[in-house]
């Protein structure tokens, strides 16, 4: 599954490659001045940024939980892990399944 979320890493950092600088100053213009004035990242830059602390939070769920089955660890903090990295999964899924939606919604306008 981390594997999976390293290509989906590797694919938002190839997007922001082909992004060009002309491309996000233009999204900055059209999405007003608050999102400008905010952050100058692109938005491949925000979700690259969000598939890797995600990739993070899983990773340290499989530390965590194979430190509980060494007795390394307590159970609270084995449970805090997971449901961290779950909640940090879930997220995940419901970003992709908005941006998929919007993708064929944009994909059904007519030219």
């Amino acid at each position: 599954m981390i594997n999976a979320i390293e290509t989906i890493s590797a694919a938002i950092s190839t997007v922001k490659d082909i992004t060009s600088t002309s491309s996000a100053s233009s999204a900055q213009n059209v999405l007003g001045g608050a999102a400008a004035a905010g952050s100058s990242q692109s938005f491949a830059d925000v979700m690259g940024s969000m598939a890797a602390e995600m990739t993070n939070s899983l990773k340290q769920s499989e530390v965590a939980s194979i430190q509980g089955i060494r007795g390394e660890a307590n159970t609270r903090e084995v449970i805090d892990s997971v449901m961290s990295a779950e909640q940090s999964l879930q997220t995940a899924i419901a970003i992709r399944d908005k941006v998929v939606s919007a993708y064929l919604e944009i994909a059904r306008m007519p030219i």
